[in-house]
């Protein structure tokens, strides 16, 4: 009953049963995580022992570089005094900690402990290895605000999913979110909106608004923290600073930055959103000094830019903009902003690392280094692959999250409808690739956009279980039918139950 689903599992002998007398066996941190995981429920406390001294019940966590299957692959194995798992790496142990976690039974993720059951692990040999390397999970902390401590909560939801990216959408037109100490206004004016739109800003109209402040950042010592309690789960985290659009948070605290000589506040409206970054190399200069800092905070090898959504409304009216593209030679709006996108993947590469961005960055043609996520369906995935790119799938319709999971939960606000049955459905790699193009498919990522999610209640009831559905999309590399998945599905909500989840458990037969 394990999602997501693994390679192989064959069940052989007598189970294994976990007492106090066990030991977990390594010389590797992933021990400590695993006994803090079990300490809740059991009582247990573990003692962490090194392998040759195992000569106990024991749980045995050990590096073995035969394990074939990539970085995140591991075999376990229930044997008659002990569990082991073995992994070519940590990362493959850290995927291998959360299917023992699901063996055992599901009252194991109760966060007191149970005395009235036997922590049974059934008899059984487990090979896996994900299908992708890139299985992730991205959250608009912009729209609302969620502290740090949710933030870890759902780094360990996507743990436990065996997803390893986790997407964290940092700035918007509604709020920027992450302290910058080059430019402090950036939060002691972006990170706060007066008020937020009620409803849907083209189907309720007049506009209505609720008169409620809004805001909240993230100090540079709350990111590290993050960053480390992530990394120690075997998940990076992704930064996204959006430009040249999603900007008029950025612009509200620094008018210079923006293309209009009358002040702005920090959005309050949803939606494309005119105010953006004007393309001087003062601006330029100011986001890539940004840059500098986010580099410091997150060690990922991809930094977002978004590029996504970039209103060239302004860009045409302006004069500065006019004079800019005919300084650069640049033919219009279009070419602008891929010439803007281009500087800050020159930037990113000669820092040591990779620029990934929406697919409107293909607009103009593609920087030389991106890499692309293809929301406005595959087209986009399918051209930049085609062209040598690497692509990260997250097409609007199957990975959407803040799409109604049912047609009776339609309202004014609706975007569409992405039932969990669908979600299960997606493909990532586009039939119109060929075998050498789909190489360049890293994987694909669930997004949670919080215009309609004003707390954690409501993102946990749009996430779970479509979430479940993509972590087996992007891992399995067996999928069977949905009806499987679904009786899996069943006792996995136990699971969430016990964590306190607020699942969607409508429409599941």
């Amino acid at each position: 009953m394990l999602i997501p689903k693994p390679v192989s599992f064959t069940e052989n002998g007598d189970p294994f049963v976990l007492t106090p007398e066990t030991v977990i066996a390594t010389t590797l941190p992933v021990g400590e995580l695993l006994a803090e995981y079990l300490r809740p429920a059991t009582g247990f406390w573990m003692p962490i022992v090194p392998l040759a001294g195992a000569g106990q019940p024991a749980l045995i966590l050990q590096i073995d570089e035969s394990v074939i299957g990539g970085d995140e692959a591991y075999l376990l194995e229930v044997i008659e005094d002990g569990v082991i798992i073995r992994a070519p790496t940590e990362a493959g142990l850290l995927m291998g900690i959360q299917t023992l976690r699901q063996l055992l039974p599901t009252a194991i993720f109760s966060a007191q402990v149970v005395t009235d059951v036997r922590w049974e692990v059934p008899a059984v040999v487990i090979e896996d290895a994900p299908r992708f390397g890139w299985r992730g999970g991205m959250m608009d902390v912009s729209r609302h605000f969620f502290d740090a401590e949710y933030v870890k909560r759902y780094i360990d939801l996507l743990a436990l999913h065996k997803f390893n990216r986790f997407h964290w959408h940092l700035t918007d037109d509604q709020g920027w979110r992450i302290e910058i100490k080059r430019y402090p206004k950036l939060t002691e004016v972006g990170a706060w909106r007066k008020e937020s739109i009620i409803g849907h800003p083209h189907r309720d109209v007049p506009h209505r608004y609720d008169g409620e402040p809004h805001g909240g950042f993230y100090t540079q010592d709350q990111i590290r923290d993050v960053v480390a309690y992530a990394a120690r789960r075997g998940i990076t985290i992704i930064p996204e600073i959006e430009m040249p659009g999603h900007a008029q948070a950025a612009v509200a605290a620094y008018p210079e930055l923006g293309n209009l000589d009358t002040p702005l506040e920090v959005g309050t409206i949803w939606g494309i959103i005119e105010n953006v970054f004007n393309a001087e190399e003062s601006t330029i200069e100011f986001l890539q000094n940004v840059l500098l800092e986010v580099l410091e905070l997150f060690p990922s090898q991809y930094i977002h830019i978004g590029g996504d959504e970039c209103a060239k409304t302004q860009w045409n009216e302006s004069p500065k903009a006019q004079a800019r593209m005919r300084e650069l030679n640049l033919p219009d709006a279009d070419a602008l902003q891929s010439y803007f996108v281009r500087r800050m993947d020159k930037f990113l590469n000669e820092q040591g690392r990779v620029l990934v961005g929406w697919d409107e960055i293909l607009e103009g043609g593609l920087a030389e280094n991106a890499v692309v996520m293809s929301w406005r369906g595959e087209t986009g995935g399918i051209a930049a692959a085609k062209e040598g790119h690497d692509v990260v799938m997250t097409p609007w319709d199957y990975t959407y999250f803040f799409l109604d999971q049912l047609e009776a939960h339609k309202s004014s606000t609706t975007n569409g409808l992405l039932t969990l049955e669908k979600a299960y459905g997606y493909e990532p790699i586009p039939p119109d690739l060929t075998p050498e193009e789909a190489q360049h498919v890293l994987g694909a990522q669930g997004q949670l956009w919080t215009e309609y999610m004003p707390n954690v209640e409501k993102l946990e009831f749009m996430a779970f279980p479509r979430m479940c559905a993509l972590s087996e999309v992007v891992w399995s590399k067996n999928r069977e039918s949905y009806a499987d998945f679904v009786a899996r599905l069943r006792v996995h909500l136990q699971r969430l139950d016990l964590l306190g989840v607020n699942y969607c458990g409508e429409g599941i037969g």
